[in-house]
């Protein structure tokens, strides 16, 4: 780990000056990091970003200020002032508004009854194809002007945007339902005794609604002398100044300063989770000039001033003061409690509002009314509507010509057509409303019907269901979904995210051996069923008193020795790191640490362990309480409740603990308990400057002893032998350091995106024992504690050391316990300036501090302490699988630095071997320390040009971010932080608020972003360039803390958690666990990414394809715009005839099956690379589509219209050509193109091609007779449905176009198998390549002849997997022995999820019990590549 800092001596000062920042720019320039920068200066993008200025600036001005009165309030001239009142008659008002404060009521919707019409006009018209036919629409209604009718265009949009607003007025509507549900919470308020509520809203005014008076629910019985009682409201009907009061585990409705609370010293314990995410409970304790507030009538008589700041979102700090009795006072952090928190360990508490609704710190750090989420794709399918257009223009304007030449040429020869003219305005707007239609009217609809299907397939997807809490995954925005497969950072929460906020004690290091902590983990399998024996705890019979560090001296010199156990225990029980599951683990437990305590209590390690255990006992601020018969422990943090759960399991249980004692229930040898009481003299406590907490308590032999727990960075300075410590550290450090750059180098030389599982690997020292283990005796089972290197300080120090590191690696949290012992004079000395420091009334916290620091010296080193913080089920590989796919992952959270990095290692965000970068504000120089950062990248990659880059990770906090964000103090950092972030491979940003998060996710949304070279170009050119859509953001989180968050990204994923379901609520996505964001993103992303696409160039074709023959058929027509179609055919043309063949494989198509894309994460690539829909792929189409139009027109043509017997009329040809068309259409979009043919698929052909024939028949009886171009009726049965030409053309139309179809994929899959398909152009101008096809062809055995000649020619043996194209897996897919591989691959992370699996017999058990021997007993890699390879040249 590496924190990079620059000395502002050297730099001269906090800022960097010119030449150091230039000398950055060429640094970054080198390695390409700075390449966009330059890039953001061209003047285009200026113009851009001014002109998008303005515009922001006239919408706040006129719309929002204007129209909306949404105003920026001036900050008021000395703050709120609120007078402490039981009940104010008048609601108080707002100096900055001049009006009361805004009501306690909370919207997370996204429209309003005013807004909603506007905004959803505005959105749905700035699609450019509903913007498109509004602009062709108008001028249709126009009398005389349009050839197909006045309404046909404007009805059917209008109809459609009509259906699309309905959806989402639904959508909004529920979330309106939501927050009705949170408005509508009860609290508990102070009002007069018989207070009447009148509530009146606007609808009583004009008397649609009577007014409601609605008296609230009295929740105590009446006070005596007292005019006021408690009742129960609405969230809703809370005002400023109003007092509340708080129960047990009830939630704060509103920001409150705090009056009362029943705790010790007036403290109330708050959970802050639901704010920031940190799982620590906060002490709040009441001001002193408010002790009297503990009754209603001290409430009543207490005539208080409150002045607080205005509403800020600034969640960690917090200004204000309050006079009492002409005695002013400041109110911090300390004493007031914000909306979102949960009274914890606190039965009750009283306080008073003084921030409501929006303007709470919770709603400030929201996103309180997100826009409208638009799919990336849209984009793309815009500028393809812009590029039809042209061509709708280019078609009018050619027929137009056309009709011109026609004129000059035949009309004014023709005596008939003599005054018959059109003129040439008239001719080219029929022109362009008769080609208007190759831009899909019903383009929106049709997918917003795909959408629909695709929500229901994931909605119902049992891969993701969970089992456990019955939760199902959930689609709550589908407009979205193909963002999914175009995901390139994900930005998880922490807490309740990856974590489930449950902490275990896990290991623990004595001097210097380290021990196992699996109680719990035995006591589940037991419950479970999984264990037949049933573990008993073991009894103490040791000296019950810490030993003073004068009466036991262990200072002998020895080497240090290996910790194994001959003890043979079952592996079923064997804990596992999830952050390195290769990690040896110790083979000796707690279990066999009490049976040596038990045997040999006298020993110098049974008397530093019963220390230990002692220390973990009492070092902590636990309460005891009796739940049920049993001991349940309310702690301020899970990390104290694990260690004093884990003290409780080997012996040493609090039974009792106040501000003044805390009491022991220890277990004895002879089956007795026996109960010890310590006095408490002093508790000095944990905050995120000191990084540890103190305890000072008398034992029960009247000594006074100091125990001192944190982190290891604060406790080593404050040892007696610190010199020592921190020499054996650095040893440790740098020893460390060249192991993990071995493992480093050994990394760079293995082959990147190798088809491999991810396998959990099992060390054989977990379960083989010695030989003759079982019969060694006691002695020989713990001889390696008789050692005298457990009494050798340097031999401990470097142990200790090395345990805590590799603690670190595994992902668990450290804590270093040490001690002291004071003497009477000694302390009495420190608590006299203790006391000053307690009851001083300036720099308080600071004070104590200090005091803290004197105390907190020359301490004994007793050991250290390894908890785990419980990972979700699936997160480490979900983490490896996102990150293969090429995804970075960002962790952000509120927690402190530590834990968060400790967090990213137990679930593989850091790898062992990451380079960790640290950026901290604190520190000085932001430009320095990046710039510090790219050094070292840029000489890694000059040393090591052709390795594998390092997996590198950037640390940040909050106080970091809001200082990149002022220019004035560093300078260019942020520009340069934001320049260097892609670089990195994941970031950690911790201590970050709401806001922050969102305000992070914004900016890598924007500088995602990345600008092209700009250069001058035509309006053609813009149009057709190929821009790679920047990579999407995602965000997960399950708290109210991440809303924002998750509105701000492109697609916000909720976890219905531990913090609630207001994540899972208001996401665009929710799932039960993070480990079903691997199938939500590798499989349905991928999926609906490639349908989305499929059905965007297939509507755009088909449409190309039918309206081409049209444009043909003019020349026969002389230009007049004749339709060669039927009207009413042409009408129902979308509805009918051509909506399944797009709409069912955008539905239940799958390129690839499920098991192959989480097998394969590497496969994703192909969203992110704009694989489905780019300029390439959509010029493809349209050539198609051309081609195959013209094809169509001269076979339909040549066979029959120019050589009809029986019907030469306009309708049978054109009859001809539709027919051709339908079946050509269905059969290619649901037949040829279709990879995943389920009944589904099968049944809408056959239902599309009987329909046809259908409507044949009923046209040619619905219609009337008569004379007019289209004779329908009859035609099909009497004048060319029996003619055979008609026939003949028909099959072979479609016969021609199916077998050049099939031969081009026939040829292209064999040439993708082969390797030909890649080798360029250059390649094929070489005779060795066709030396090498003639010899392959004759099987010879040349050079050439090898089967992977063609595939190494190509690079396949070098290309990475995400390269090869779609073909060339689906041929391997079919070979059994991949598909049984990739199945496997598929369920790493996922046992247990799903469906239940259908019995199997006895012998299809024990073969596949066999098989799954076998296949762990191989070299899994070697065996699944070579598995590929077999399968691909069978293929061959």
């Amino acid at each position: 780990m590496r924190s990079f800092t620059r000395s502002t001596a050297d730099e001269g000062g906090a800022s960097v000056d010119n030449a150091s920042f230039e000398k950055g720019l060429s640094i970054f320039s080198k390695t390409g990091i700075l390449a966009p920068l330059r890039k953001t200066g061209t003047s285009a993008t200026t113009v851009t970003r001014t002109i998008k200025a303005s515009t922001q600036q006239l919408y706040r001005r006129y719309v929002l200020e204007l129209i909306f009165q949404e105003k920026e309030l001036p900050p008021s001239k000395d703050g709120r002032h609120i007078p402490l009142r039981p009940h104010h008659d008048k609601p108080l008002i707002d100096e900055r508004r001049g009006s009361a404060y805004i009501p306690n009521t909370i919207r997370t919707s996204r429209y309003t009854v005013y807004d909603f019409l506007p905004k959803q006009l505005f959105f749905q018209f700035s699609r450019l194809a509903n913007f498109y036919f509004l602009c062709v629409g108008i001028p249709q209604t126009i009398p005389g002007v349009s050839t197909t009718g006045n309404f046909t265009t404007i009805i059917p949009l209008l109809f459609f945007v009509f259906l699309t607003v309905v959806k989402e007025g639904y959508d909004d509507w529920k979330r309106h339902r939501l927050d009705k549900v949170e408005n509508a919470r009860s609290a508990t308020v102070l009002r007069p005794t018989g207070h009447v509520d009148s509530r009146q809203d606007w609808r009583t005014g004009f008397g649609l609604r009577r007014t409601k008076d609605t008296q609230t629910v009295a929740v105590e019985e009446v006070i005596p002398d007292s005019d006021y009682q408690w009742h129960a409201t609405q969230w809703k009907d809370l005002k400023v100044g109003d007092v509340i009061k708080l129960s047990r585990d009830e939630d704060v409705p509103a920001d409150i300063v705090l009056l009362y609370a029943d705790g010790e010293n007036s403290m109330a314990y708050i959970e802050t989770m639901a704010l920031d995410g940190e799982t620590n409970l906060k002490n709040k304790q009441v001001s002193k000039a408010l002790q009297r507030c503990n009754t209603i009538q001290g409430i009543a008589n207490c005539r208080a001033e409150f002045v607080v700041e205005d509403p800020n979102p600034d969640l960690y700090r917090f200004d204000g003061r309050v006079t009492v009795d002409g005695e002013t006072l400041p109110l911090t952090l300390n004493e007031v409690v914000y909306r979102g928190c949960t009274l914890r360990n606190t039965t009750c508490a009283i306080g008073m509002v003084i921030n409501t609704g929006e303007e709470c710190k919770l709603r400030r750090n929201a996103n309180r009314h997100p826009k409208a989420k638009k799919p990336a794709m849209e984009k793309i399918a815009n500028r393809i509507v812009i590029s039809l257009v042209v061509v709708v223009i280019s078609l009018s304007v050619g027929c137009s010509m056309g009709y011109l030449i026609w004129k000059n040429a035949y009309e004014r020869k023709a005596w008939y057509l003599k005054h018959l003219g059109v003129d040439f305005e008239d001719i080219i707007i029929g022109f362009f409303i008769q080609f208007n239609n190759i831009i899909p009217l019903a383009l929106y609809v049709s997918l917003e019907i795909v959408k629909i299907g695709q929500m229901l397939m994931l909605n119902s997807d049992l891969e993701m269901y969970d089992k456990v809490s019955d939760t199902p995954a959930k689609c709550n925005t589908n407009t979205i979904l193909e963002n999914l497969g175009q995901i390139g950072y994900v930005f998880s929460d922490k807490t309740g995210t990856l974590t489930e906020n449950v902490m275990k004690f896990r290991k623990m290091s004595i001097a210097g051996t380290t021990w196992l902590h699996e109680m719990d983990i035995v006591k589940e399998q037991e419950e479970q069923g999984l264990t037949q024996t049933k573990t008993k705890g073991k009894e103490l019979n040791v000296m019950l008193e810490p030993t003073c560090e004068n009466g036991n001296a262990l200072t002998k010199t020895t080497t240090a020795v290996s910790v194994r156990s001959p003890s043979p225990r079952r592996s079923s029980s064997q804990w596992r790191s999830t952050g390195r599951p290769d990690h040896v683990q110790p083979e000796v437990t707690t279990e066999d640490l009490l049976e040596y305590i038990r045997l040999r209590p006298k020993a110098p390690f049974s008397r530093r362990a019963v220390q230990y255990l002692l220390a973990m006992a009492l070092c902590h601020t636990c309460l005891p309480e009796i739940r049920d018969g049993e001991i349940e422990f309310q702690a301020a943090s899970p990390d104290e409740l694990a260690l004093v759960k884990a003290a409780q399991e080997l012996g040493f249980l609090v039974v009792q603990r106040s501000s003044q004692s805390v009491t022991l229930r220890i277990s004895r040898g002879d089956g007795t308990e026996l109960e010890r009481t310590y006095q408490i003299l002093d508790v000095i406590e944990f905050s995120s400057k000191r990084k540890r907490m103190s305890i000072i308590v008398r034992c029960p032999d009247e000594r006074i002893w100091l125990i001192t727990k944190g982190a290891d960075s604060v406790i080593l300075p404050r040892l007696r032998m610190a010199q020592l410590a921190i020499q054996k550290a650095n040893e440790v450090r740098k020893s460390l350091e060249v192991e993990h750059e071995m493992q480093r180098r050994s990394e760079a030389r293995e082959p990147q995106n190798r088809l491999r599982p991810q396998v959990t690997v099992r060390t054989a020292s977990y379960d083989v024992p010695y030989e003759d283990a079982v019969a060694a005796s006691v002695s020989d089972k713990f001889a390696f504690l008789d050692n005298p290197s457990v009494c050798d300080e340097g031999a401990i120090f470097t142990r200790c050391f090395k345990h805590i590191d590799d603690f670190a690696t595994e992902g668990l949290r450290t804590l270093l316990f040490a001690q002291r012992f004071l003497s009477e004079s000694e302390y009495n000395t420190w608590k006299k300036l203790y006391r000053d420091a307690e009851t001083s009334l300036v720099d308080r916290q600071e004070r104590i501090e200090a005091a803290g620091e004197l105390i907190e010296q020359t301490l004994d080193l007793i050991g250290a302490t390894a908890i785990e913080d419980k990972l979700q089920k699936g997160v480490p590989e979900t983490i490896e699988r996102l990150r293969r796919a090429n995804i970075k992952i960002w962790m952000l959270t509120g927690d402190k630095r530590e834990t968060a990095i400790n967090i990213a290692h137990s679930a593989r965000l850091c790898r062992p071997t990451s380079d960790i970068y640290i950026l901290d504000a604190t520190k000085g120089n932001l430009e320095g320390q990046i710039m510090d950062i790219v050094d070292e990248l840029n000489i890694r990659a000059e040393t090591m040009p052709t390795a594998i880059p390092n997996h590198t990770v950037v640390v940040i906090d909050g106080h970091t971010l809001a200082a990149l964000e002022e220019p004035a103090t560093h300078g260019n950092a942020k520009e340069l932080f934001y320049s260097l972030i892609p670089t990195i491979d994941s970031v950690i940003c911790c201590r970050a608020s709401p806001a922050q998060k969102a305000l992070l996710v914004t900016a890598i949304r924007n500088h995602s972003h990345q600008p092209s070279t700009i250069k001058k170009k035509g309006f053609l050119a813009y149009l057709i360039t190929p821009k790679r859509t920047p990579p999407l953001t995602l965000a997960i989180g399950d708290g109210a803390n991440d809303l924002a968050m998750l509105s701000a990204a492109h697609v916000g994923v909720g976890i219905s958690g531990r913090e609630g379901l207001q994540a899972a609520r208001v996401a665009d996505y929710a799932v039960s666990q993070f480990r079903f964001l691997s199938r939500l993103l590798l499989v349905h992303g991928r999926w609906n990414y490639a349908r989305t696409s499929k059905f965007i160039v297939a509507t755009f074709w088909k449409e190309m394809f039918f309206y081409l023959p049209t444009e043909l058929y003019q020349r026969y027509t002389g230009y007049t715009g004749t339709s060669l179609y039927e009207s009413w055919s042409l009408t129902v043309l979308n509805t009918l005839f051509t909506s399944l063949c797009v709409i069912v494989p955008g539905v239940w198509e799958q390129d690839l099956s499920a098991e192959t894309l989480m097998a394969v994460p590497e496969l994703y690539v192909w969203g992110q690379r704009d694989g489905g829909l780019n300029l390439r792929k959509y010029l493809g189409w349209m050539m198609a589509a051309v081609a195959q139009g013209v094809v169509v027109w001269w076979v339909c043509w040549g066979l029959y219209g120019g050589i009809a017997v029986k019907d030469n009329g306009l309708f049978a040809v054109g009859n001809l050509v539709f027919t051709v068309a339908i079946v050509w259409t269905n059969l290619k979009l649901l037949i040829i193109d279709t990879h995943h043919k389920t009944g589904i698929i099968l049944g809408a052909f056959g239902i599309t091609f009987a329909g046809w024939w259908i409507w044949q028949i009923f046209l040619a009886s619905a219609y009337a007779p008569g004379v007019w171009p289209y004779a329908v009726r009859g035609g099909f049965f009497s004048s060319f449905g029996p003619d055979p030409a008609w026939w003949v053309a028909l099959f072979a139309a479609v016969g021609l176009l199916t077998a050049v179809e099939l031969g081009y994929k026939s040829t292209k899959r064999n040439m993708i198998i082969s390797g030909l398909w890649r080798l360029g152009w250059r390649k094929w101008m070489q005779w060795e390549t066709w030396k090498g096809l003639l010899a392959l062809g004759r099987g010879g055995g040349a050079r050439g002849a090898g089967p992977m000649w063609a595939w190494d020619e190509a690079g396949g043996e070098g290309r990475n997997v995400e390269e090869w194209d779609v073909e060339l897996w689906q041929a391997l897919e079919r070979e059994q022995t991949v598909r049984e591989a990739l199945k496997g691959m598929a369920r790493v992370g996922h046992e247990g999820d799903g469906p239940e699996p259908e019995e199997i017999s006895k012998e299809e058990e024990d073969d596949e019990k066999n098989r799954v021997e076998e296949t762990s007993t191989m070299d899994s890699e070697g065996q699944h590549g070579s598995a590929v390879v077999e399968s691909l040249q069978i293929s061959k």
